[in-house]
């Protein structure tokens, strides 16, 4: 399956691997489910116990600043 994403999607995916260290398979889970769940990325990784707390805070402080 091709999982298709934006520019501000990559920019995000690099953020998560760089940053917190995830791995591919983490986040192409997310995003599959993404796709058929509709729901925000950040949020699907910390359903899914990809990441803790604190790391979707981060997540979530680096999407602020890039707004």
């Amino acid at each position: 399956m091709i999982i298709q994403t934006s520019s501000k999607d990559m920019e995000l995916l690099n953020f998560l691997h760089d940053e917190l260290e995830l791995t591919e398979k983490d986040m192409a889970l997310a995003l599959k489910h993404r796709q058929s769940d509709n729901e925000p990325l950040p949020m699907l990784l910390w359903q899914y116990g990809l990441v803790d707390l604190e790391q979707l805070e981060q997540i979530l402080d680096w999407l602020y600043k890039e707004i």
